[in-house]
């Protein structure tokens, strides 16, 4: 922005001494508009043309004047111009190489295919949670409006092109988000990703209900029907609009990132076979366990007791700000 104002400096004072030399040409020597427009204009541009007029001592000190400061304020113009390319592309290099180290550190992140209108929001919401994440995109136009949200790493690719995915470090990555506009398109994502790491999870945009089978068998952990989550949401904005009105607060509170989080009870863990009455959650870290699942495909236990056992992966289901759930963990760590 420093240099888009400094351009702007040079365009006025080229402005201001081309009309300040017509408008002198004009009273001193009694020219016409135009005869002084061109005047100055040779004058400035430094072409060697003859004089429009003979010229009397106060049209040469003019043409002086305007030869050290048009020709100064030209050279100025062109060193910010300059400055401007050059800078513009070292910025760019370097950023280019911030990217790329930032992408070398990353393990455990969550890769988003696609930031189109569905893919913005996946963003977003992994920001807010501080989920760390990589975007690969094949239009740059759409990772500029993903800016507003920070310093995000892309990669401009097709994400089905296995070279693609390497780069976003998908061996070593904790799961896939694709988000692309069509069912043909996911699948290939969804192939390619399941074949370089066949244990990462994956989240796939649905578009038509007939591609369900074929999308889950190429692998897909889950499926979002955009259709159907809309629906199930207006239907439940009309029959109870004070709770979506609250989830909602919930949500986009700019004061406090809440949100319904679960956390596992390990295998190792010291607090298997004590009770959550034993933990005492709501006084060590300010949360009340809303769900308690069984196992990672059990039954969910709502609302359970205080005289409820913690077994070896049970996942409990909690409401609370980030710092809240990372406290939990901490707890069914550490005991």
């Amino acid at each position: 922005m420093r240099l888009q104002r400094r351009l702007a400096l040079v365009g006025l004072l080229f402005v201001i001494v081309l009309s300040a030399g017509t408008t002198a040409f004009m009273l001193v020597e009694g020219w016409s508009f135009f005869d002084a427009l061109y005047m100055t204009t040779i004058t400035l541009s430094t072409v060697g043309f003859g004089e429009v007029h003979p010229l009397g001592t106060g049209g040469r000190l003019v043409a002086i004047a305007l030869i050290l400061g048009g020709t100064g304020s030209l050279a100025y113009g062109l060193s910010v111009v300059t400055a401007f390319i050059i800078e513009g592309e070292l910025r760019d290099l370097l950023g280019k190489r911030r990217m790329e180290k930032a992408l070398a550190r990353m393990q455990g992140h969550v890769i988003v295919c696609g930031a189109g209108e569905t893919g913005k929001h996946v963003v977003g919401e992994l920001v807010k949670t501080g989920t760390p994440c990589v975007v690969i995109e094949q239009n740059l136009a759409r990772v500029k409006h993903l800016e507003r949200l920070g310093s995000i790493p892309f990669i401009e690719g097709d994400a089905s092109d296995d070279e693609v995915l390497a780069r976003a470090r998908i061996e070593v990555a904790r799961g896939l988000i694709t988000t692309l506009p069509s069912d043909k398109d996911n699948l290939f994502v969804i192939l390619s990703a399941r074949e370089m790491n066949p244990k990462i999870r994956i989240v796939s945009r649905l578009i038509e209900d007939e591609s369900l089978s074929k999308l889950q068998k190429a692998g897909a952990d889950e499926l979002v029907s955009a259709n159907q989550i809309g629906g199930l949401r207006m239907a439940s904005a009309m029959i109870r609009p004070r709770v979506v009105s609250f989830l909602d607060s919930m949500l986009r509170d700019p004061k406090h990132v809440l949100r319904v989080e679960e956390a596992e009870v390990l295998q190792d863990s010291p607090v298997v076979g004590k009770t959550l009455g034993d933990l005492d959650l709501i006084k060590r870290v300010g949360l009340v366990v809303i769900a308690k699942r069984h196992g990672s495909e059990g039954e969910y236990e709502y609302n359970p007791r205080a005289s409820s056992r913690l077994g070896p992966g049970d996942v409990l289901i909690v409401c609370g700000d980030l710092a809240q759930v990372e406290g939990l963990r901490q707890v069914l760590a550490k005991g």
